[in-house]
């Protein structure tokens, strides 16, 4: 009578236990209970004895292992009914592939278990690896936490795996701790308990079940439970206060499972050295009855030596049953320790109702992850979907939100005034650096420093003024060393004695233990992790791309007390991601490659570059094919290509925007106003306006350097030289050089030139000639240093300028054309266009070179309206002003300056973008256009004019143009 009425009552709690996430603290429950409770009742009624014992055990394999092991466990499904298997190393193809086999030959569907904490790439290799706890705890949002674990879960679901015991719940107050560290949200009870809550809604949302370990706290120990029994010896009191506070929380949250830890707490069990996974009084006293844990129990691994130790293999795994586990995890004997529990429970020492109890759940637990209709893993696209780039976003996010800028002396973050600043790079650690130092080489030049010992670093150094130290070291996993050499200390406090210096850390935070003095450092940025997107956006935080939102999760001796941060705002410059991150889509714009491969095949062009740029975030960026035909030289990201046309709008008008927001000259002033050489000319009464929209009635071109011809059509030597000499200074390729008052002759011709007999659009370079020379005349300065000193050197444009073999090396500069007809070799460093290089190679309407990134500085500075990187150049109303069709009713597409979409059906653009757009094309097969309304820049550089200008397959092809139709498609609704 007795056990009838005990079989009803388990009945009956596992009914009302498992009611959902919301109502019950066993979130084992599907929403249909009745049909679960059918699906359940249905196997259990049909288990024989050593079916149900079985179902208990949990044991491991490597998808890695040979043949005879895996044959181990096959034996083990078939002759001893386990119920589920923990998968470790190995790879997911033969996880997935091993699962199938596995489920196969299993009369009951098996649990499939990993460690998975930040991903699965904890266990396999060719999977993602998302951010570990430490990171995500210096994340103020624990949205972004939720968003980590539910793709964490998505991975672990489509891999057939249905528990991942995840989340690391222990408080890491020890930084001496050997085996937590890293995989802890930190030292804060309430921090560590919401990370651990919106972890488990996250996951748990993905359909895969969580498990909170290692219960009752592995976070205030110096030893690790693989090796040895740890000693806890802490009050009841400090117990509940910090290793066991955030049970409460995370089981009211609904975490499926939780997973007793190998540890001595003798506050908690009585008996010396019994370690707590084998303790009735912790797992059912404390975990069930005092906490109302009503979901599963895991034990830690039954192999580690904090338990096994203890008893012999199969007896300990019979006390950690009677303790209370329902699943006992990677015995070390499972045909004994099965043996041993039948025969307590044909003894009676087990009951039919305690079996029933665990076994049951265990049911539940597999009907909730859908086992009930169980499907083989698919290996289809399994790479792509376990490495996709929805993943990359996410990451980005949470790094974004968790990097931590600790000391900010002097407001030394983010870098500002770019023109006065000379940076040096010092890498140190054991790790590499280069993405950091890639990536703070696209705000400005950055040069990289190398020596064997502080006063070397301290006399390379001189020549700098702003330092930054990376400390590197390896990423792979959370227990690798993290500690500051002796030496690295030496150098960090040489450096920051000497100059200004930021250090940036890129592991975890204790590693700024062992710096006892911090005074002369004056920035000092917590990155927690080596990986390549830390790296990428560290440097962006460093030069204000992002701002600085996280907050320190441990604390580090007196310099820093836990939740240390500053926040530093944003100077607005380019960020640098991926398409989703701003809603594009990454498989769209894939199509721009095949676009430029196009272009190649069809000898269009011999390389060129792409950028595309939303929101002030860089999106797609690539270099394609070569310098020339003879592919020796593959285009880099970092070459230079000359602009042509594009200078219109990237030196001239910008420097004339800066004057019109001064109130130096009006759109309707004329230019007999601004240029006293075109007072009394048929040039005086035409306004500014109508010059910048092409609608002044200027010719287009004038062949400047045909008259310089002798009479046999070549260069004459009344012109030229071969050397400079006297007048003969200009340099307008190799060896040739022309008289240096040739400049002045241009405008002569320009001035005596008649006009279009009517007013008509005309596009005409003409009129940027004239503005060069107002410019010129105005400062007293050249236009080269002009720019360079307003826009480029302040913006970080430094792979732009005119004159490139000043700036770079020839070998990064790529050849426009092979020149037959004038200057009779290629033209590579010299600019191409035939009146500007005779203009001393600085030309109001072309001369500049520039690299895809640098271009799309100065374009992103024009979409915020003149601000950019902390400084306002010009206003919105003069951004507004300028980027205005005066004419369009009159059929001029123009804006000032700017070119515009199309009137018609034929033009420059696709035809797909706003009327607010902007931007410009280059002779040489460049064009930029920028876009208001969806915050789109594109940049597209190539020297299609090579090596012969005639090629017109390009400008035929509308290739530019179709790229910024796939881009505009790539825009996710």
């Amino acid at each position: 009578m007795y056990m009838m009425r005990e079989h009803l009552l388990v009945g009956v709690f596992l009914i009302l236990a498992f009611q959902g996430f919301s109502q019950s603290k066993n979130p084992l429950i599907a929403k249909d209970i009745t049909e679960q409770q059918a699906w359940v009742d249905s196997i259990y009624n049909k288990m024989t004895l050593k079916e149900k014992i079985g179902q208990l055990f949990m044991v491991d394999v490597f998808s890695s292992d040979p043949k005879s092991k895996t044959d181990a466990i096959k034996t083990l499904i078939k002759n001893n009914h386990i119920g589920g298997i923990i998968f470790s190393k190995g790879g997911p193809m033969r996880q997935a592939k091993l699962n199938n086999e596995f489920q196969a030959i299993s009369k009951i569907p098996l649990m499939m278990a990993m460690d998975a904490e930040w991903g699965l790439a904890m266990r396999l290799d060719s999977t993602y690896a998302f951010p570990w706890n430490m990171t995500l705890g210096a994340i103020r949002d624990n949205k972004i936490v939720e968003e980590v674990a539910k793709q964490i879960g998505l991975h672990n679901k489509r891999l057939g795996v249905h528990i991942n015991f995840a989340p690391v719940v222990d408080i890491n107050v020890n930084p001496e701790n050997p085996i937590i560290g890293n995989r802890s949200f930190g030292e804060d009870r309430n921090n560590v308990t919401d990370k651990s809550v919106a972890f488990i809604k996250g996951m748990q949302e993905a359909g895969v079940l969580g498990s909170a370990k290692h219960f009752p706290g592995h976070g205030d120990t110096n030893q690790d439970s693989h090796k040895t029994l740890p000693t806890l010896p802490f009050t009841r009191k400090r117990l509940d206060s910090i290793e066991m506070f955030p049970y409460k929380k995370v089981i009211d949250a609904g975490i499926a499972s939780i997973m007793i830890g190998h540890l001595n707490v003798p506050a908690l069990e009585s008996r010396p050295g019994y370690p707590t996974s084998l303790s009735q009084k912790v797992v059912t006293g404390l975990l069930k009855d005092s906490l109302g844990f009503q979901g599963l129990i895991f034990t830690d691994a039954l192999n580690m030596k904090g338990a096994s130790n203890y008893k012999e293999p199969g007896l300990i795994d019979l006390e950690a049953f009677k303790a209370g586990n329902d699943i006992l995890l990677i015995s070390e004997n499972v045909p004994k320790a099965m043996l041993k529990i039948e025969d307590a429970y044909n003894s009676g020492a087990i009951t039919e109702t305690r079996l029933a109890r665990s076994v049951k759940k265990i049911l539940f637990a597999k009907f909730k992850v859908g086992l009930n209709k169980y499907q083989p893993v698919s290996t289809t696209n399994l790479y792509n979907d376990l490495n996709s780039v929805q993943d990359d976003v996410i990451y980005r996010k949470a790094m974004a939100n968790a990097i931590t800028v600790l000391k900010n002396d002097q407001a030394i973050l983010p870098v500002k005034d770019l023109d006065l600043k000379k940076i040096a790079f010092v890498e140190l650690g054991d790790d590499s650096g280069n993405t950091f130092h890639q990536a703070l080489q696209k705000y400005t030049s950055v040069t990289k420093i190398s020596a064997n010992s502080s006063a070397e670093y301290v006399s390379k150094l001189e020549k700098f003024n702003y330092v930054i130290i990376g400390f590197h070291r390896s990423d792979e996993n959370p227990w690798k060393s993290y500690s500051m050499t002796s030496g690295d200390i030496a150098i960090i406090e040489a450096i920051a004695n000497a100059k200004p210096t930021v250090l940036d850390v890129f592991v975890r935070p204790y590693a700024l233990l062992k710096l006892k003095d911090i005074s002369k450092i004056e920035g000092i940025v917590m990155s927690y992790q080596n990986s390549k997107i830390a790296q990428d956006l560290s440097a962006q935080l460093i030069f204000g791309a992002i701002g600085a939102q996280g907050k320190l999760p441990v604390s580090l001796g007196k310099n820093f007390q836990i939740n240390t941060s500053f926040e530093t705002g944003s100077l607005r410059r380019l960020q640098y991601g991926v398409p989703e991150e701003e809603g594009m889509n990454s498989n769209k714009l894939k199509e721009i490659d095949e676009l430029v491969k196009e272009g190649l095949t069809e000898v269009m062009f011999p390389g060129a570059q792409v950028l595309v740029a939303r929101n002030g975030k860089v999106i797609y960026e690539k270099s394609f094919g070569h310098h020339t035909y003879t592919k020796k030289e593959d285009v880099k990201l970092t070459d230079l290509y000359d602009l042509a046309s594009m200078t219109k709008i990237l030196a001239t008008l910008p420097m004339l925007m800066q004057q019109f927001d001064n109130n130096e000259f009006a759109l309707n002033d004329k230019l007999g106003s601004i240029l006293p050489v075109l007072r009394g000319t048929n040039k005086e009464d035409i306004t500014i306006k109508q010059v910048l929209s092409h609608y002044g009635k200027l010719k287009p071109w004038l062949p400047f350097y045909r008259a310089t011809y002798d009479a046999s059509g070549k260069p004459s030597k009344k012109y030229y030289r071969s050397s400079p000499e006297g007048d003969f200074s200009i340099k307008i390729a190799e060896d040739m050089y022309l008289r240096k008052d040739y400049p002045d002759t241009i405008v002569k011709i320009i001035v005596d030139t008649d006009l279009l007999p009517s007013r008509v659009y005309k596009y005409s370079d003409l009129s940027y000639f004239l503005f060069k020379k107002y410019l010129e005349d105005t400062s007293n300065t050249d236009l080269d240093t002009l720019t360079q000193r307003t826009y480029y050197k302040t913006l970080g444009a430094n792979h732009m300028g005119y004159k490139p073999l000043s700036f770079a090396p020839k070998s990064e500069i790529v050849p426009s054309e092979n020149d037959t007809y004038w200057r009779m070799q290629q033209i590579q460093g010299y600019v191409h266009d035939m009146g500007a290089a005779m203009d001393d190679n600085i030309g109001g309407h072309a001369g500049l070179f520039s690299n895809a990134n640098d271009v799309a500085k100065m374009m992103q500075m024009y979409l915020q309206n003149g601000y950019y990187g902390g400084k306002r150049y010009f206003s919105k109303n003069t951004m507004d002003a300028f980027n205005t069709c005066y004419y369009c009713g009159e059929g001029v597409r123009r804006g000032v300056g700017f070119d515009k979409p199309q009137l018609g059906s034929v033009g420059g653009t696709c035809g797909c973008v706003s009327k607010s757009s902007f931007g410009h094309s280059g002779f040489t097969g460049t064009f930029t256009w920028a876009d208001p309304e969806t915050q789109i820049v594109y940049v597209f550089l190539s020297n299609r004019t090579f090596p012969d200008a005639e090629n017109r397959k390009l400008i035929r092809s509308d290739l530019r143009s179709r790229i910024q139709e796939v881009i505009q498609n790539a825009i996710i609704p």
